[in-house]
């Protein structure tokens, strides 16, 4: 398997992982961030990619900051 492929993979994961952490489902996250389910649902699945704004709401949404996501993304090396 490609790298980039690997580390897209292990996004993905941590993009579900953290909104399991914090007790959500889908559709309560994407309340949260004002959005359709299917946008959580998107983004989860590499269906969609989301802009660095967007994941900052994210972030904020799950009481987690950038800095800290980004920490633990790169702590899945």
């Amino acid at each position: 398997m490609k790298k980039r492929q690997v580390e897209r993979d292990r996004l993905l994961e941590l993009l579900r992982q953290i909104r399991q952490e914090a007790g959500l489902k889908q559709t309560e996250l994407a309340k949260k961030l004002r959005e359709p389910q299917s946008f959580v649902s998107k983004y989860e699945s590499g269906e969609r990619r989301l802009d660095l704004l967007e994941l900052q709401q994210l972030c904020m949404a799950l009481n987690l900051s950038l800095t800290e996501f980004v920490r633990r993304f790169e702590g899945l090396r």
